[in-house]
């Protein structure tokens, strides 16, 4: 008997795209002795120890103590020495070997699956990739090296991080020290080009991109250099909160035109508005043709109110971006981009998928850490999109391993053959053995 049969899966996707045999190439002159764990091995195994439930290097053992189920697994010891070896320049080289693995995924989707997926906003399908960037804090409860006060006044670290609203896979990671301020300019462009290298060609250049984030991510730095995106043929634009100062103020008091907005579903929101603001006041440091778009609600209890908002009655939100006119109403744009609260419930899901606590006190293991979380990421991300059918293929990942990846089975062999048999009265084995037949029929990589 074995238990984690499901985890199994995420493993064989690993080969079946060819992220196992990249990582083994990216971390070949790590390996000292013949006799060693392939180091590209290990990692694939830590990433999917965290796309299971993992927490800890510890964890392993789940998966070491069950060689008939994943093979030989690393030592503690020898996982804790790869993480140690991994400086940046590694680090870059996984990075590329995960864009690599994506294409593949991304190429066994188009073949088997059809369409890539597109997300869907008030009942409207927005076209190309979605990117949603944002920030989390980390809390540690011990001293680790770059952990520091936050904004928030706890203690730990302030990962940047970049999701793909299509599928929810993890497309970049950064971490940060505690203090690393919200709107760094630097940060977010290191985290967008690390994120869009993450997209293979044909849709980096060849499908319009929105990139959306919170007002962290309007410093005109950071939108100006967005927009010189655009002059390397990457069709990318964006939805960003804007801060209200004076002069918008001032716009909001002047506005006439509001209209309803609109809910999740496209129907009419009771009690609030939007309307377009460009014009009313001077966008000075703004890139040309950046529209102005701000909502207005009654507040709910609790809610935080500047003083302005509660003179007026009206909590306000000011959306930035650059969809030129007929690319949708204001009512769809506003909606669009108040969309990326979900990049919160990745983040949430995240953290119990590898980056919701680190392992070490060394600032640089923690990173190699962060990278192979996101990699945990794709590979759930992936066995939704390309192995899973019905509410499977959207559930979040805690009821994925609940269902499925911490299923028990028993090992038997005949006929020189080895079959996993999964209990027959278990509500998800067909989905398991679908799945696992799907993963079969994936095409493979050449080479």
């Amino acid at each position: 008997m074995v238990g984690h049969a499901g985890a199994r899966l995420l493993a064989d996707l690993a080969d079946a795209t060819g992220l196992t045999s990249a990582f083994s190439l990216a971390l070949a002159r790590l390996r000292q002795r013949r006799r060693d764990h392939e180091p590209g091995r290990i990692a694939v195994d830590l990433a999917v120890l965290l796309a299971d439930g993992g927490e800890a290097i510890a964890d392993l053992a789940v998966l070491r103590n069950q060689p008939a189920l994943f093979g030989p697994v690393a030592s503690d010891p020898t996982a804790w020495r790869l993480l140690s070896q991994l400086d940046a320049t590694i680090l870059a080289e996984l990075r590329a070997a995960r864009a690599q693995a994506r294409e593949v995924a991304w190429a066994q989707h188009a073949e088997t699956r059809g369409d890539f997926p597109q997300p869907t906003v008030a009942g409207q399908q927005v076209d190309g990739l979605v990117l949603d960037i944002d920030a989390t804090i980390v809390i540690c409860h011990s001293e680790k090296e770059s952990a520091t006060r936050t904004w928030k006044k706890t203690f730990g670290f302030h990962p940047l991080l970049c999701f793909l609203d299509n599928t929810g896979e993890a497309l970049a990671g950064m971490l940060r020290e505690g203090r690393a301020g919200s709107n760094t300019t630097t940060d977010h462009i290191t985290v967008l080009d690390q994120a869009l290298a993450q997209i293979p060609d044909a849709h980096r250049h060849g499908t319009p991109i929105l990139l959306r984030a919170d007002s962290a991510g309007s410093s005109h730095g950071f939108l100006a250099h967005i927009r010189g995106l655009r002059q390397q043929q990457v069709d990318i634009r964006f939805s960003v909160g804007a801060a209200i100062t004076e002069p918008v103020r001032t716009a909001i008091q002047a506005a006439t035109g509001w209209v309803p907005a609109i809910d999740t579903d496209g129907d009419l929101r009771e009690h609030a508005e939007v309307c377009e603001i460009t014009g009313s006041f001077d966008p000075a440091g703004w890139p040309e043709g950046t529209r102005f778009l701000v909502r207005r609600e009654r507040p709910h209890p609790g809610a935080q109110l500047s003083l302005f908002d509660t003179i007026a009655g009206w909590r306000h939100q000011v959306v930035a971006t650059d969809t030129p006119p007929g690319g949708g109403s204001i009512q769809h744009l506003e909606a669009r981009h108040r969309a990326h609260a979900r990049v919160e419930d990745r983040i949430r899901t995240g953290k119990n998928t590898g980056f919701g606590r680190f392992p070490s006190r060394i600032f640089a293991i923690n990173q190699a850490w962060l990278q192979l979380a996101l990699t945990g990421i794709d590979l759930l991300a992936w066995t939704r999109t390309l192995l899973l059918d019905g509410d499977l293929a959207s559930t979040e990942p805690k009821k994925l391993r609940y269902q499925l990846l911490h299923v028990a089975a028993r090992i038997t062999r005949t006929a020189r053959r080895t079959c996993l048999a999964i209990a027959a009265n278990w509500p998800w084995t067909d989905a398991l053995t679908s799945a696992f037949s799907k993963l079969a029929a994936l095409p493979r990589p050449a080479g």
